[in-house]
């Protein structure tokens, strides 16, 4: 298992790849793999058979699997890609923005 940087429901934003300076909401992130599923980005066309009698079959697009790595957070405040940084905040401990303070 890696570790990565980015939970379901981040905003993040893409520093790589085709899709450079697109942002989206993490979907869904598979640790073994190490890869992210960010909305709206890395869209992909996939070809479904009609299984059930009703279900319609066709060519469909979804968004595909990145590395992580290609993805970074993104602070709403200061509109940029960002590190977290970890503070202890009461009993909580949350993430921050290292440029500009804000909680992500």
């Amino acid at each position: 298992m890696k570790k990565i940087h980015v939970k379901t429901g981040d905003t993040v934003i893409v520093v790589s790849g085709d899709d450079k300076g697109k942002t989206g909401k993490v979907l869904e992130v598979s640790q073994k793999e190490g890869k992210v599923i960010v909305e709206g980005v890395n869209l992909v066309k996939k070809h479904v058979k009609p299984r059930p009698p009703k279900e319609d079959g066709g060519i469909l697009t979804v968004e595909g699997a990145m590395y992580a790595s290609k993805v970074q957070l993104y602070c709403d405040k200061c509109k940029k890609a960002t590190r977290a940084q970890h503070k202890v905040n009461g009993d909580k401990k949350v993430r921050v923005c290292c440029k500009c303070g804000a909680e992500l």
